[in-house]
Parts: C-alpha cells; sequence; structure tokens
C-alpha cells in the first residue's frame, strides 16, 4: 500500500461518527447544566499560553488527546456565555438547533459569495432575512444582508450613507480633495463606539462625528440634532447621516426615531438606525412600539446572535437603497463574472468576498422555536428584568439609574448619607468585583452621567427567575459587608 497517500487524506469517516458523537454527547450535557462551571473564567493572563507547545506538533496526534486538552487547557480559560448567570454585556445564547445549524454549515463549508457558488445560500438568506423583516413589522422595501457583526453591518450602512452624496468619493477618495467640504455625521452620546469607528475606517475621522446629547432617559434630543445641523451647514460642514439607536449599550434607551427621520427627510441625510440588541424586541407585539419610525430609515441593522438565540456571529442588515449599497461596493473583475441574470450576488453588498453560510443557523432557530415560541421567550426577559427593577426600587440603599425599556437594568448601590461620586464608584465596583468572583453569575458596569452604574442584562435562554434571584441576593449580601460603617 502507498503509505504516502494513505495519510493524505482526511480523517477515517468511523473515527469521525465516533469523535463526532462524543463531541455532540458533550455539547449536550454542557448545554444541560452549563452552570457546573464558573461563568467567569478564573485564569490570569497567561495561563493558557504556558500550557501550550510554542511550536506546532510535528507529528499527527490522536484526536482524543486534542480533545482532552480541549477540556483541561482551554476550558479552564472560558468566560461562560451560555451560562444562565451570565448578566453582563448582553446576555447571549447559541441556542441546540442553532448549534446544528452552525454544524451543517461547517460541514458544507460554502463561499457564497456569488449565487452561482451555492445557489442555497444565496436564496435561503434572501428568504430568512424576508422572514426576520416579517417578524419585525419593517417594509418590504427593506432588503437583507447577513455579515458578521453589527459593527461591520453599520460600516456597510454608513459607507452606503456616503456614497448616496454622489461626490466620486469612491473613484477620487477623500485625501487632498479641495472640492470636497469635509464630511458631518451624527449620532447621540450614547451611541455605540462601532459608529465612530466606522467614520476612522471611512476617512470621516474622529472630528467629523458630532455627538448630540441625550435627554433625561438617555435618548438623542432631536431639537439639539436639528440646530447642530443648522449650525454645520452655516460654518462650511457637509452633513450627510445620522445615525440612531433602538436599545443603546449602556441602558438600552429608544432614540425618537420617527422625529429623527423627519429631520433626516427635511434635511435630506441618510438615517441608519441600529437596533443590535433592541430591534428583535420588534417580534413582541406589545414591544413593536419601539421601532416606532424604523420604516423611514435608510438603513437598520438587527443582531439574531445578540437576543434570537442564534450563535454568534449573525447580523442582518437592511437598507431601502439596495442599488446604493451596491454602488458603493461592487467591484467585478472577470474571474467573478458569471451568466446568471436576476440573481443576487451578495459579494456586492459589502467589503467581503467570501461569506459563511450563516443564515442556515438562523434559518434553524426560527423554525425550531416559531415566532410565537421566540416571543415569548423575549417576554419573559422582559418580565424578569421588570421585577428585578421593581426590587431595585424598594430596596432602601439601591437606585435605578435609567429606564428599563426591554431587559436590562442598571443602578447601584447608593447608602444613606454617601453622596461623594468617587466613594459611591468605588464601593459599586467593589460590590461588582465580589459579585464576579463568586464563580455564579457575571455583571458588567457602565457611567451615566458620570455615575458608575452596576447593570444586569437578561437574555440568555437559560436564565430562569432563581439565576436573577441569586444575583440581587449577591449583591445585597456584598453592599452589606462592605458598606462603610
Amino acid at each position: 500500500m502507498d503509505t504516502h497517500h494513505q495519510h493524505a487524506g482526511d480523517m477515517d469517516p468511523e473515527e469521525f461518527r465516533r469523535l463526532g458523537k462524543q463531541v455532540v454527547d458533550w455539547i449536550a450535557d454542557y448545554l444541560n447544566d452549563a452552570s457546573k462551571y464558573p461563568v467567569l473564567s478564573r485564569v490570569k493572563p497567561g495561563d493558557i499560553r504556558a500550557q501550550l507547545p510554542a511550536v506546532p506538533p510535528t507529528q499527527a496526534e490522536p484526536m482524543q488527546n486534542v480533545l482532552t486538552d480541549f477540556e483541561r487547557v482551554v476550558l479552564p480559560g472560558i468566560t461562560h456565555w451560555n451560562h444562565p448567570g451570565f448578566f453582563a454585556y448582553f446576555a447571549i445564547t447559541g441556542s441546540a438547533p442553532g448549534i446544528l445549524g452552525e454544524m451543517l454549515a461547517s460541514a458544507l463549508n460554502v463561499n457564497g459569495m456569488l449565487w452561482r457558488t451555492s445557489p442555497a445560500v444565496t436564496e435561503l438568506e434572501e428568504v430568512v432575512l424576508d422572514w426576520l423583516r416579517q417578524m419585525l413589522g419593517l417594509p418590504g422595501s427593506f432588503k437583507g444582508v447577513i455579515t458578521d457583526t453589527a459593527s461591520v453591518s453599520s460600516l456597510v450602512a454608513l459607507a452606503a450613507a456616503r456614497e448616496s452624496i454622489q461626490r466620486t468619493i469612491r473613484e477620487e477618495g477623500l485625501a487632498g480633495r479641495t472640492d470636497l467640504p469635509r464630511l458631518r455625521m451624527y449620532c447621540s452620546d450614547q451611541t455605540h463606539s462601532s459608529i465612530e469607528k466606522a467614520a476612522i475606517v471611512l476617512g470621516i475621522g474622529q472630528q467629523g462625528v458630532r455627538k448630540i446629547p441625550s435627554d433625561h432617559a438617555f435618548r438623542m434630543r432631536a431639537d439639539l440634532l436639528e440646530s447642530a445641523i443648522r449650525e454645520d451647514r452655516k460654518n462650511g460642514w457637509l452633513p450627510f447621516c445620522v445615525t440612531a439607536t433602538v436599545g443603546t449599550t449602556s441602558t438600552t434607551s429608544i432614540d425618537p426615531v420617527r422625529a429623527i427621520a423627519e429631520i433626516c427627510r427635511r434635511e435630506a441625510l441618510w438615517l441608519h438606525v441600529d437596533g443590535a440588541y433592541g430591534g428583535v424586541a420588534g417580534i413582541v407585539p406589545e414591544l413593536r412600539s419601539a421601532l416606532d419610525g424604523c420604516e423611514l430609515a435608510d438603513s437598520f441593522v438587527v443582531n439574531p446572535h445578540k437576543w434570537l438565540f442564534t450563535p454568534i456571529d449573525c447580523s442582518c442588515l437592511y437598507t431601502r437603497h439596495v442599488d446604493v449599497l451596491t454602488q458603493a461596493f461592487s467591484l467585478v473583475p472577470e474571474y467573478l463574472r458569471t451568466a446568471e441574470q436576476g440573481v443576487t450576488n451578495y459579494m456586492d453588498w459589502g467589503v467581503q468576498l467570501g461569506r459563511r453560510f450563516r443564515s442556515l443557523k438562523l434559518w434553524f432557530v426560527i423554525r425550531s422555536f416559531g415566532v410565537e415560541g421566540l416571543a415569548e421567550r423575549i417576554r419573559n426577559h422582559c418580565r424578569l428584568a421588570a421585577d428585578l427593577a421593581a426590587r431595585v426600587d424598594r430596596e432602601p440603599g439601591f437606585e435605578r439609574l435609567a429606564p428599563v425599556p426591554f431587559s436590562v437594568v442598571c443602578f447601584r448601590c447608593h447608602p444613606a448619607g454617601i453622596d461623594d461620586e468617587a466613594a459611591l464608584e468605588t464601593l459599586n465596583t467593589r460590590i461588582l468585583n465580589a459579585v464576579n468572583e463568586s464563580g455564579d453569575v457575571f455583571l458588567s458596569h457602565t457611567k451615566l452621567n458620570g455615575r458608575y452604574a452596576i447593570r444586569i442584562a437578561i437574555g440568555n435562554l437559560r436564565s430562569r427567575q432563581e439565576h436573577i434571584d441569586r444575583a440581587w441576593d449577591l449583591i445585597r449580601h456584598h453592599a452589606r459587608a462592605l458598606e462603610p460603617h
């Protein structure tokens, strides 16, 4: 037998079958009881690296050894986002149906850059995005594309906004132009940092981003936006777009999208809406009003990997102006030209040429849970958050620092007689660190008008009342223990 060819192929199918079953069994046990792990990794910087060889293996190793090292070396360095006590940032879930879809997408390993390179990738993406559009109550004029994250979705949308002003920027660029005024884009002081990063990438620069102050509920003030646009035009700037947010990162506040949209219409500015987190609330009938005015947007992003139980990464970007979007990005060399007519080639819709089969896992999730099932899970998270907010409001020595439109609660320990902000920040930082050291829950923080806030984000598919109770009990326990007497 030719030993060279014997060792030049893939893993033996029967070995793959045996190991695959072992991995699936491990995943099933993990999803059933992720709480047996400390939610926040306890390793110190460099611990994982120190256990890994500095050079790659020369000879093949048994896959069983690799799986053993996965549990021995890798798992201790994992912060478990699938843990029911994960309440930091925006809590997310890799649901079982989504994981199955991800496994099959990995097995197929296709590149959906062109319709031809896998027709099912393109057409399923079109259908699933239209399903989600209907679920959110957005108009039929919205057409979508799936990217990895909202950072990239927003970058793509803002590049289309820049293209819409028709100043030959695609062809001539921005550098050294004496015929082009400086471009100005607008967002609130609560907008996600990805919008400012997009301005850096697009050549607008941080100075080209004007942040509009927010009101007492951390929503963009539309009146100040309007006056800022007028002032900038007077001073020689060229305003071209506004980003509004449905569900800001710190407090999940909802900007007045309809009022902002009216300003954008009058001023001929592109309106981009970042609904990465809060957008999926539109699936719930009684929360649909959160998306009021979004139908007027030029582009809109929502992330199923945040609050729709789809494994990361999966971000859905919609626009009413596919022609402008493709005008900004389409670049077709001869080797990518195909004869098909009337098909979508998603390589023309953004930066990436190579594209994963992300719609498959979203399709699995929507079909497995159903629209009503998804809505009930989101509704339940909002119920849990409202109940926690009410407990914070009733608890002496605590204060809530923001409204709770969805499922994130921002608050702090504020004992009577302590009003120094530095002292309060020190106290709440110590409480947060002590709670996180428990291993039972993981919380994060933010700052609101200079005030340090503990932040609990409820969004994991497996988080139940008992997990919120545990978090609240830990917070109160450590607040009593650490409060100056």
